[in-house]
């Protein structure tokens, strides 16, 4: 049961163009938004849409289809697992962020 916990799949479309970044060590990160959308009816039966946006962080080899093959508006899917990590700002609050550390990634149709 070990391989299913933090375990997160999604399927969405890309909000913005990746950033890809190479760092001094030699890694390479590349960094999306995803929005992904829950359809469901209202209780007057009208249609609604819930879209939620996820950033999505991913390394080495993950990062490279995501540089080569990901534009904005792509639909795609992700594996992997949430992480949130802290920082301080300039004023000295503190700030918290959770993001989707992609381990795969399936590349879907165009929206």
């Amino acid at each position: 049961m070990s391989s299913i916990k933090n375990h997160v799949q999604l399927i969405g479309n890309v909000g913005v163009e990746p950033t890809i970044t190479n760092l001094e060590s030699g890694k390479k990160v590349a960094r999306l938004s995803l929005a992904t959308n829950e359809n469901y009816k209202n209780g007057n039966g009208e249609k609604q849409t819930d879209t939620n946006w996820h950033t999505v962080v991913a390394w080495g080899k993950v990062a490279d289809i995501i540089e080569k093959f990901v534009d904005k508006g792509k639909e795609i899917g992700i594996v992997g697992k949430l992480k949130t990590r802290t920082y301080t700002m300039d004023d000295g609050n503190q700030r918290y962020v959770t993001e989707v550390v992609a381990d795969e990634i399936l590349l879907m149709g165009n929206k």
